[in-house]
């Protein structure tokens, strides 16, 4: 059986789920494909099911987790009508209308859409050392404008040597005491504004030629183990914190071939969410490398909604 939507949404992260909510509003009875528990790329909720507390997030002044904030955006989706199944697609035709998808091992397609929002996020990059993992969320973070706050008054440390990495650093010298820029070669790839920055900064350390082997700490960061990359000499460098810098890779798999993207690999959009596919629109981290915010994802899932709304009433 081939089921048909007026709206197929790919991916449940904050993007998803608004565009959900607000495609249910209006009664256009969405179906949301979650992704997969074990998948690394498509996993349902997105990044915010790895976070703990979320303190910039309008409307929780106490704070909320990320895994509560996704099961809360979940339930809203579903009040509305939305259709959500955990289950990944692994190919979409959009050479003819309606489009087609296929589910996980599905031979024949099982849904067909008049429109689609694509909304499966990024991924940071990760050291992929012993202890990463571990303490992912317990000291180890990829975003220092959502946990940075965590860390007054410590010693922590930031992986990478690009602007990412020094705009992480200088924001968070606003709450450590001291903060360590590793970085695997002996000058910084960052642009020279950044750079001056970091170098004039107090708060701001170097330790030059050095990767990071392994993070060290049982129930929390404690430090981690750093090679020189010249000698091989490994030493300790003791911080109760860790930001990885290191890049992010947007989840467009599927439409490497449908879509055209920036040169970092993001879906190119335009007015808003749509791409160069009419009824094909692209919402959150998938297309956006600049803010990578819960908000911005939801507000950008929003845009999408609006705009496939606006496209289907134009069709008929």
């Amino acid at each position: 059986m081939t089921d048909h939507t007026r709206v197929l949404i790919i991916g449940s992260g904050p993007a998803g789920l608004t565009a959900a909510i607000y495609t249910g509003r209006a009664l256009l009875n969405p179906i949301v494909i979650e992704g997969e528990p074990s998948s690394t790329t498509d996993q349902p909720g997105g990044q915010l099911m790895l976070t703990t507390d979320i303190e910039n997030f309008p409307g929780f002044p106490e704070s909320i987790t990320g895994p509560e904030l996704m099961a809360r955006m979940r339930e809203q989706a579903k009040r509305f009508g939305a259709d959500l199944r955990v289950s990944k697609v692994h190919k979409v035709d959009a050479t003819s209308r309606p489009f087609r998808a296929w589910l996980t091992d599905d031979v024949e397609p099982s849904i067909t859409a008049d429109s689609v929002i694509l909304a499966t996020g990024a991924r940071s990059m990760m050291l992929n050392v012993p202890g990463e993992e571990r303490l992912y969320s317990h000291g180890l973070s990829t975003c220092a404008t959502c946990d940075g706050f965590f860390f007054r008054g410590q010693d922590i440390a930031v992986v990478g040597g690009g602007d990412s990495a020094i705009e992480e650093a200088t924001f968070l010298t606003r709450f450590a005491s001291s903060v360590t820029l590793i970085h695997r070669r002996d000058s910084l790839r960052a642009s020279k504004i950044m750079q001056e920055r970091a170098m004039i900064n107090e708060k701001i350390k170097f330790a030059w030629n050095s990767k990071v082997t392994e993070v060290l700490g049982e129930e929390r960061v404690e430090g981690v183990r750093l090679e020189d990359t010249v000698t091989g000499e490994t030493r300790v460098l003791p911080i109760t914190g860790i930001f990885i810098a290191i890049g992010h890779i947007p989840n467009t798999t599927l439409v490497t071939d449908l879509l055209p993207l920036d040169e970092a690999g993001y879906v190119k959009t335009s007015h808003g969410s749509y791409t160069n596919i009419d009824g094909l629109f692209a919402a959150g981290d998938v297309q956006d490398h600049e803010y990578r915010q819960a908000i911005t994802s939801a507000g950008s899932g929003c845009m999408a909604a609006l705009d496939a709304d606006k496209f289907l009433e134009s069709m008929e």
